[in-house]
């Protein structure tokens, strides 16, 4: 009997992002969506407005990363990553990388 050939299994990420309206977090839900969709253009990304100081991103509803509980946004890269390991069958992992905070006290 010969053997059947492999085939990867590929799906199509479903990636939610919460947002806040009032911090115009909007902007940031855009670039990733568009980071993301360069890299995985079968994935479905969904930005909408939620809780002040949100950024909350779901990976086929996972909670992934929270900038509430963070005080930073993820960072994209590590986001788009882990939608890429999801898209090949792997379960979505918590992004730990974050972008930089500039805060400044004086």
């Amino acid at each position: 009997m010969d053997p059947q050939p492999t085939q990867s299994v590929r799906e199509s990420p479903k990636v939610e992002v919460e947002y806040c309206g009032v911090c115009d977090y909007g902007g940031h839900c855009l670039t990733l969506a568009k980071m993301i969709n360069e890299k995985n253009p079968t994935a479905t990304i969904i930005c909408k407005r939620g809780r002040q100081g949100s950024f909350e991103v779901l990976i086929n509803e996972k909670l992934v990363y929270s900038k509430l509980q963070t005080m930073a946004l993820p960072d994209y890269e590590e986001v788009v990553n882990v939608v890429s390991e999801v898209s090949e069958g792997m379960e979505p992992k918590i992004i730990k990388g974050q972008q930089p905070i500039n805060c400044i006290i004086q």
